[in-house]
Formats: C-alpha cells, sequence, structure tokens
C-alpha cells in the first residue's frame, strides 16, 4: 500500500513541486492529502503574492480536487485544540494528518512539527526533497516518468530540463535535482 503523505500548503504553493507532487501522487505512487484549511493557506498566500494568478489559482484547485478526489480531509477540526505544536497556528495540519492516517507530513517547516508531537500518533514529518528522494529509492523509473510528464506540460514559456532542474534546486530540492541530472533516462 503506497504511503500516505499530507502535504503542507507551504509544499502546495510553488507551482512546480504541486504538480511534481500531484502527478506522483496521481500516478500512484503515494496517496495525497489536504484539507480545507490547507487548501486555503496555500491559496490565499498565493493570492497575496500574485493577484493577478487569481482565476488561474481557482482553476488549479479545481483540477487538484478531480485529479485526487480522496485527497480532501475532512472532519478533523474536533482534534485541533488538544493538540500542541510549537506554532499553535499549524495544529490544522497535525489534526489532519491524524484524521487520514497519514504516515508523514510533507512540509518545508520540520521545525514546526517536532518529532516528540507526531511520534505518539504515528507521524514522521519530511521535507520534500526527502520525500521525494525516497519515492525515486522505491520507483526511481516511475518518477522519472512523472517527472517527464510534468516538463511535457511547461509550454508556457516551455521549461528546459536544465532549467526546470535550476528550478528544482532553487526550491530546495537539490538531492532530487542531482538525482534527475545523473539520470540517463531523465532526458525526454
Amino acid at each position: 500500500m503506497p504511503v500516505v503523505a499530507l502535504l503542507d500548503a507551504n509544499v502546495l504553493y510553488p507551482a512546480l513541486l504541486r504538480d511534481l507532487l500531484l502527478q506522483l501522487a496521481f500516478d500512484g505512487l503515494f496517496q495525497a492529502r489536504w484539507s480545507a484549511d490547507i487548501d486555503n493557506e496555500w491559496k490565499r498566500n498565493l493570492l497575496s503574492d500574485r493577484p493577478e494568478l487569481a482565476a488561474q489559482i481557482e482553476l488549479t484547485q479545481a483540477m487538484m480536487r478531480r485529479a485526487i478526489p480522496a485527497a480532501l480531509v475532512t472532519g478533523y477540526a474536533t482534534r485541533i485544540p488538544s493538540l500542541s505544536l510549537p506554532d499553535p497556528d499549524d495544529r490544522h495540519v497535525l489534526a489532519a494528518a491524524i484524521t487520514a492516517e497519514a504516515d508523514v507530513i510533507v512540509t518545508f517547516n520540520l521545525k514546526d512539527f517536532p518529532a516528540t508531537a507526531l511520534s505518539p500518533f504515528g507521524l514522521e514529518r519530511q521535507h520534500p526533497d526527502a520525500f521525494l528522494k525516497y519515492l525515486i529509492t522505491i520507483a526511481p523509473s516511475r518518477v522519472l516518468a512523472s517527472v517527464r510528464d510534468c516538463l511535457v506540460r511547461l509550454t508556457r514559456p516551455p521549461i528546459t530540463p536544465a532549467s526546470y532542474l535550476n528550478m528544482m534546486a532553487r526550491l530546495g530540492l537539490t538531492e532530487t535535482a542531482a538525482f534527475l541530472s545523473n539520470s540517463l533516462t531523465w532526458h525526454p
């Protein structure tokens, strides 16, 4: 059974990473989960930074829900008050992960999800680069196929493999970018 990963808002915010994670989930490498609160958070932050993308963001959200209908976690709100994290505003993420029976929370904010707070619920937290490295370890050819699918969609403007790898590295996905750059089967 594929790992169940709760995706934090900060990994859904960057389009390149969101697209890759959703493609990997769509391709069956893991089961993606997120909540309406997480969905609203990445959208709100992106709209704040890029208000001109409002229509595109709504379309993206609708496509996410159609592509992975089981991803939306509900019924977690009653858990929030009983949880403790360094940032109380992140309790909804932990509550959603517990409700979803997730194995891992994928987030850039590792410090906000200490292992001591997660382990009682059988949860881990992973940086997206570590999570992608895990998926590469278990299914390298399938990850490469998913990456190729993502790259093919990037047509306005077209993105070269080298540019894609540079964008990944700028996001902190250095190990993933290294794997892709060293793979003989990477180039489309």
